[in-house]
């Protein structure tokens, strides 16, 4: 999944996890029916993502393994001189601006202007015979350096999965000075060595640089398709983000699509009749997420099937649900259920019976579904069911995403009971317990359940790192069969420096 003018590298690493050119895949006549998942990052994302260039800019530079370079050449009055660079190295680099431009249905075209690097080394060389003769002098040299540097990037599908192409790289120089050991060497030598090496030099840089550009490109992709694997991934559940169809890629933004199934123990959801289109999303905020009806239905039926749709609560919870108000009638009702026992002597379980139904609506997401409750007394021989109900539910749920928290808010819900059995009240026949039973599921119940389960979900993707995320006005609408979560965002830096220093 994806993840978040100028825009460079940086900008190019993110997206690689977003887009693919269709090459290596067939998608079909109509690829858009079986998506179920759509991410489209905008061009202000990537203003933002630029900043990140330097650091892998820098981390490709610093990773290149320069071979040695040697040479000879006849010369009059000095015969045959020889040389050799060897201990290559970058010992500084900085970039003065960088510009990017979406070539549509081709590639990202990347250019660094004026970025400089220092390079230092040992320079070998003897003036007659071969290698193996005496007469050999070693300097220490630094070679000052002005480049231009240009990438296409090539966006191919294997596997369903992205594969980049940055083998298209082009430096060039406008500046290759060589110092010998702080210019004490007569200016004829370093003259001589410049003309010697300059051009084999500039072949050099530009094959290794270039080839380390593209090796961190491959290792930067993984890692953010690990990264967006293990994000929608819980144990048994899983959801297929593999492509679904062939990429967008416009001059303000680019934008993939993912099959979004579900695969629960090998067994995977269907998805052939997809609403989606792009007309759906705009383009004023940094990133969009497009959800099927379908994929989210089929996570909240993986969920049940693995028995995650259960809610225990203790004493002191049943307390706060069954004490929302203070009336003779409430007093008198929890008094006939609980038999006179204290809150701290009981537990509670409310689960689902069946799948839960979901239905995307303008108003928000209406869950249907059939819940069972059971509140016990703990007695000292064995507990003791004291109520068990078993109804109908139908509740529309708004969902907000704040302070890194994410909330459900019930706005419109429905109760009907199916089964009613209580200790105290064996025949059914005391109107005033389901009366307040019935009043309290409404105003605390269905509350306390959606918080939970906002709690759960919130705890569930802190622990994939979402909250490392600075996401900014995050705003989810519901619309008739899907849900579009639209944000702006800021890149934690530190998560790529640390990984380029532990994995390159």
């Amino acid at each position: 999944m994806c993840w978040a003018g100028r825009m460079t590298l940086g900008t190019f690493i993110i997206l690689l996890v977003l887009v693919h050119a269709a090459a290596a895949c067939d998608f079909g006549p109509f690829p858009y029916r079986a998506t179920g998942i759509v991410c489209r990052m905008t061009k202000p994302a990537a203003l933002l993502l630029n900043k990140e260039t330097a650091q892998v800019i820098q981390a490709a530079f610093r990773n290149a393994k320069f071979p040695n370079i040697t040479g000879e050449r006849s010369m009059r009055l000095l015969g045959r001189v020889a040389y050799g660079l060897t201990n290559i190295q970058v010992n500084d680099l900085s970039l003065e601006r960088s510009e990017v431009e979406l070539k549509e249905d081709d590639a990202i075209h990347i250019a660094i202007h004026n970025m400089t690097a220092s390079f230092k080394g040992t320079l070998t060389y003897g003036y007659a015979g071969a290698w193996f003769l005496q007469l050999f002098h070693s300097v220490d040299f630094e070679i000052e350096s002005s480049i231009d540097l240009q990438l296409n990037i090539k966006l191919t599908c294997q596997k369903d999965q992205v594969a980049p192409d940055a083998s298209d790289c082009y430096l060039t120089f406008h500046k290759l000075t060589l110092h010998l050991q702080g210019d004490k060497q007569p200016g004829w030598l370093k003259q001589l060595f410049t003309d010697f090496i300059s051009f084999t030099l500039k072949l050099v840089l530009k094959r290794e640089v270039c080839k380390e550009i593209n090796a961190v490109a491959q290792t930067l992709t993984n890692f953010i398709l690990d990264l967006a694997a293990n994000f929608v991934r819980d144990k048994d559940i899983i959801v297929d983000i593999s492509l679904a169809s062939d990429p967008v890629i416009k001059a303000s933004y680019i934008e993939s699509h993912h099959k979004g199934l579900v695969v629960y123990r090998n067994n995977s959801s269907v998805l052939s009749d997809s609403v989606f289109s792009p007309s759906l999303l705009t383009e004023s905020r940094m990133l969009y997420f497009w959800l099927s009806e379908h994929s989210l239905s089929s996570l909240a039926s993986a969920a049940f099937l693995d028995g995650r749709l259960v809610l225990n609560l203790s004493g002191e919870e049943l307390q706060e649900l069954f004490e929302m108000e203070d009336t003779e009638a409430q007093r008198k009702a929890v008094q006939m259920i609980f038999q006179g026992t204290s809150y701290n002597d009981s537990v509670a379980k409310v689960w689902s019976l069946t799948q839960p139904q979901i239905s995307l609506q303008p108003e928000g997401t209406v869950v249907r579904s059939l819940v069972a409750v059971e509140v016990n007394i703990l007695l000292a021989e064995e507990p003791l069911v004291a109520l068990y109900m078993e109804k109908e539910i139908t509740v529309t749920v708004q969902a907000t995403y704040v302070e890194k928290k994410l909330i459900l808010q019930p706005v419109d819900s429905s109760i009907e009971i199916k089964v009613f059995k209580c200790t105290a009240d064996p025949s059914g026949n005391d109107p005033s317990i389901q009366s307040f039973l019935q009043n309290m599921m409404l105003v605390a119940g269905i509350p306390k359940v959606t918080s939970s389960i906002g709690s759960a979900l919130t705890s569930l993707m802190n622990s994939k790192g979402l909250d490392l995320f600075d996401i900014i006005n995050p705003e989810i609408i519901t619309r008739k069969g899907y849900v579009l979560v639209q944000l702006d965002f800021g890149f934690p830096s530190h998560l790529l420096l640390n990984f380029l220093e532990k994995n390159l």
